[in-house]
């Protein structure tokens, strides 16, 4: 199985327009266009009955204690943890590709609806749920794709990983408001093949100045 772009080359830097956050952001209220990506997949195997897609960010910083300080950079030595950007389950299997901004154009504030989507698929929260959980302005249920908005002072360029995953059921066995996490516990057994695509990103002046 394959997946691929026409919105930017594998494992290159992601455009702004796919970004939640501006290159020039010092702080959470800079939002880009935020539009999700043209996704296009094939090699489907026999047998596939859904498909899943999961876009996450492995660079996480795993403490916040210098996250977005104007006056210091988050070391780039620090533990990462995963950060899900989007998370869609029971895509039908003879789907074989997905639009240019077909799930998001634009940052909402409190979050996109779910989980119910297009295609009959569903829709997971992502992580800026937890992000914003404590923001009496931001709060919210944040289904669907919301792009990469790294810590503007991070000293790691950000890795966006959207893996497809064929399974074997036809309904994953999440309900509600499910996660990233539970998702990817729900396929355990049930994958019958997956393909990568990846881009980076970056709000760090410095990181982006240098062209590292």
């Amino acid at each position: 199985m394959k997946l691929t772009s026409s919105s930017w080359a594998d494992g290159a830097r992601i455009p702004q327009q796919y970004a939640a956050g501006r290159p020039d952001a010092t702080s959470i209220v800079s939002f880009s266009d935020n539009v999700s990506p043209q996704l296009a997949w094939s090699g489907v195997p026999p047998g596939t009955k859904s498909l899943a897609l999961i876009c996450h960010d492995p660079d996480v910083p795993s403490r916040g204690d210098d996250v977005n300080q104007p006056d210091r950079e988050v070391p780039a030595d620090l533990p990462r943890v995963d950060f899900f950007h989007w998370v869609l389950v029971d895509l039908p299997p003879s789907l074989s590709a997905l639009a240019e901004g077909e799930f998001s154009r634009g940052f909402t504030v409190r979050g996109k609806p779910g989980p119910a989507t297009l295609h009959g698929a569903r829709h997971g929260l992502n992580d800026y749920t937890g992000w914003f959980a404590g923001n009496a302005d931001m709060s919210g249920s944040y289904h669907g794709y919301d792009g990469p908005f790294p810590p503007f002072n991070d000293a790691l360029r950000h890795r966006y990983v959207f893996t497809l995953y064929a399974l074997d059921v036809a309904r994953l066995a999440v309900e509600g408001s499910f996660t990233g996490a539970q998702v990817r516990a729900a396929m355990r057994g049930h994958v019958l093949a997956e393909a990568a695509f990846s881009g980076s990103y970056s709000l760090n002046a410095r990181l982006n100045a240098s062209g590292a």
